[in-house]
């Protein structure tokens, strides 16, 4: 009897384990994307681009200030994703700026359907190493945006290009940063 006892506490001690086990995977899953996103934000992996504070940006207009004016060139792109009825595009494609100093790009939209449509601007930066040193204080893809049938809008940006870069030598040889949106449907405008 002590044997069969034994095994059945072995078994339900494994069951439940394996349990924990399976709860703990499903966890991590679902942490996964969470926490990609933060690591992104905060590395500027793949191109992610930085969140600033009007704070922060006046910090980086005083560095600025200091590393000579020196300049880049930032250019702009946008585009639509499939089934996104509108016209997506910068005014300007290209901007040369100075480091560290606010600049302001201006996107144009058009809702091209008979409907009223939302969408989301999800976004990148190239090459992938700028986009720690790429900081936006003001964007309209920090919320969804809905036009209503034939209505255009012009969607600013508020940047600048953190005067750390100039210390990186990743960031040699770099002239140019291009800034590239693509509006998808937002879910509930999709069904």
């Amino acid at each position: 009897m002590d044997a069969t006892a034994s095994l059945e506490a072995r078994k339900t001690r494994t069951a439940v384990l394996a349990f924990i086990g399976a709860l703990a995977m499903l966890g991590v899953g679902y942490a996964a994307v969470p926490l990609y996103e933060l690591f992104c934000q905060v590395t500027g992996f793949g191109g992610t681009t930085q969140r600033a504070s009007e704070s922060d940006a006046a910090l980086a207009e005083r560095l600025g200030a200091s590393s000579g004016g020196k300049t880049i060139s930032v250019r702009f792109d946008g585009t639509t994703a499939k089934g996104v009825p509108w016209t997506f595009r910068p005014e300007q494609v290209t901007d040369t700026v100075t480091i560290g100093q606010r600049d302001m790009a201006i996107y144009l939209a058009r809702n091209n359907s008979d409907q009223p449509v939302t969408g989301t601007a999800t976004f990148n930066v190239e090459p992938e190493q700028a986009g720690a040193y790429f900081n936006k204080v003001q964007c309209f893809c920090f919320t969804e945006q809905t036009l209503q049938p034939g209505q255009e809008v012009r969607m600013p940006v508020l940047y600048f290009v953190d005067p750390k870069a100039l210390d990186d030598p990743n960031m040699d040889g770099v002239e140019q940063i291009t800034l590239s949106y693509t509006f998808h449907r937002a879910k509930e405008s999709a069904q």
